[in-house]
């Protein structure tokens, strides 16, 4: 027997359209590339995404065409998230701070027709752009009248003019629910990047989830502060559970220090800010020099990578903030777990709650989790059986974009299939996992991942090297940073600032390794492979060069 309720497929363009409907007026706020700060709202968000529609259409792009993003967080990015996806093509979110090179891989991968970015990214266009002959149409995030003379880049439109000119009169076709909606990229640290494929489905159902008072508990009294990029796995979902729910947003552009995040937070009245725990070390820095205070700031957000126990404490003991240490992956779309205390943990004394929010939390519904050992058997939550972290859910990844890589899921003796996130962790009693080692090599830096292979690669390319290990090293402000450990080969010679200049051009410079540390020989097992955890614990005493910066 089947149930007798209306079947309605879930889009991205619903969020739209009920935002608009309820929540005309929520206050939308930007920091312009410009300058300025520019006031919107969820109505005319609304209006400008149907322009966006209709300017989409009459480019003939066809359904599934993947339109591209090279912008910071505004209104005009906002506007493109739901008028690019609600047409039935796939909007594809670009990572600024890659290289040229592997920007251009990237874009021509996913066979981009369109990209839409910011003026500030105008040389890093002009660097692909002649390398990226797929892409038809240019279009900059600007007025007409802020159009270079000559930019070099073909048939360059500007936004206001391309989208300006179209009728904001226009019904957003009904997809099937399992079409793609947008896309994102890993960061390739076992070889190229490979793309993890959203559905509208898979969006909604983590915008549900991601609204939900143990997940970021977002509501229509609130002010969002997303500092974590839109091109950062789509914002961690914030967009969207914001038009879900009709809360205001306000957007920081491209001014990331902590000055201008405190200006924003005070004058817009913020009440919850997300972002990684590179971003708060700076607003924190500029706030104790200042001896300034939250007025209205209640709780954030930390994820990206594992927040330091004094940045918890310095937000809850110090400012009144509470924190939510939240950990997901692109992969995860990207939601996986959040710290909240049980009803049982709230009579715990502060220093065992503490404890506890310290872990990267617990699963929010639609996401299941389990560790398990070599042979693939599930260990216990103990809190101290540690193991692969697998994960399986309503948002999760079941195959990459062209099927790179293969099938990348692990099945179970029932048959499911679940994600291998690559980290190894401990699940407690109650459900709270902790991160304590990552299976592969990658390195964290800023919230940002850093591929030990290319870095390994780039050095083992100079004459004078014969052996390279990259490793991460801890960073008091970037949580980890690289250096490369050289074996040179017999009778060469290299500097320490030779073998850096060496990466010059070849990787985007914040990957480029802090430090080279030379020695006589790289420990290797017995397949030949090198045993970075031995070189590690070598390297125990080692302190960083610019640990102090």
């Amino acid at each position: 027997m089947l149930g007798q309720m209306q079947s309605q497929p879930l889009l991205i363009s619903s969020l739209i359209v009920h935002a608009e409907r309820h929540h005309a007026t929520g206050e939308i706020v930007s920091r312009r590339v410009e300058g300025d700060i520019h006031r919107s709202n969820w109505g005319e968000i609304a209006r400008r995404s149907r322009q966006v529609a209709n300017a989409l259409d009459g480019l003939h792009l066809s359904a599934g065409d993947r339109v591209a993003t090279l912008a910071w967080n505004g209104y005009r990015h906002l506007e493109l998230y739901f008028g690019v996806s609600g047409t039935g093509r796939v909007l594809h979110t670009l990572n600024p701070r890659l290289h040229p090179e592997q920007l251009a891989w990237i874009i021509n991968h996913a066979d981009d027709r369109a990209i839409c970015f910011d003026m500030t990214f105008l040389p890093l266009v002009q660097a692909v752009a002649k390398h990226c002959s797929g892409v038809k149409h240019w279009i900059a995030l600007c007025d007409a009248d802020k159009l270079p003379a000559d930019s070099g880049i073909p048939g360059l439109q500007s936004y206001e003019a391309w989208m300006g000119a179209a009728p904001d009169a226009y019904v957003w076709p009904e997809l099937d629910e399992n079409s793609a909606s947008s896309m994102c990229y890993t960061s390739g640290t076992t070889g190229n990047p490979k793309a993890a494929l959203y559905s509208h489905r898979s969006t909604l159902l983590h915008t549900f989830s991601a609204a939900l008072p143990d997940s970021l508990c977002l509501s229509a009294r609130d002010a969002v502060l997303p500092v974590v990029p839109m091109f950062h796995v789509n914002a961690w979902g914030i967009p969207y559970a914001a038009a879900a729910t009709g809360c205001k947003l306000v957007f920081p552009g491209p001014a990331m220090d902590g000055k201008s995040i405190y200006e924003l937070l005070e004058s817009e009245k913020v009440t919850m800010a997300a972002g990684v725990p590179t971003v708060w070390q700076m607003l924190l820095s500029h706030m104790q020099a200042g001896n300034l205070k939250f007025s209205t700031m209640t709780r954030t957000v930390i994820g990206g990578s594992a927040c330091p126990p004094a940045m918890i404490h310095a937000f809850n003991d110090t400012y009144g903030v509470t924190v939510l240490h939240a950990w997901g992956m692109t992969e995860m779309s990207p939601l996986g777990t959040v710290g909240t205390l049980k009803n049982d943990q709230m009579s715990l004394s502060p220093e065992e709650q503490t404890k506890i929010l310290l872990k990267q939390g617990r699963t929010v519904f639609g996401v299941d989790m389990k560790i398990v050992d070599d042979a693939g058997e599930e260990l216990p939550w103990d809190g101290k059986a540690y193991g692969d972290l697998l994960v399986r859910g309503h948002w999760i990844i079941a195959s990459y974009f062209k099927g790179e890589g293969g099938d990348p899921l692990r099945y179970d003796a029932n048959g499911k299939g679940w994600f291998p996130t690559g980290d190894v962790a401990t699940i407690d009693p109650q459900g709270f996992m902790q991160i304590t080692d990552r299976s592969k090599d990658v390195i964290k830096s800023g919230g940002e991942w850093i591929s030990s292979i290319d870095v390994e690669n780039i050095a083992m390319a100079h004459p004078a090297v014969a052996m390279a290990a990259c490793i991460g090293m801890k960073h008091p402000k970037w949580d980890e940073r690289p250096i490369v450990v050289v074996m040179k080969k017999p009778g060469a010679e290299v500097t320490r600032e030779e073998l850096l200049a060496h990466y010059e051009g070849k990787i985007a410079k914040w990957q480029i390794p802090d430090d080279v540390v030379f020695v006589e020989a790289i420990p290797l097992g017995a397949t030949g492979k090198m045993q970075k955890m031995i070189l590690r614990q070598q390297l125990k005493d080692y302190v960083l060069p610019t640990a102090g910066a």
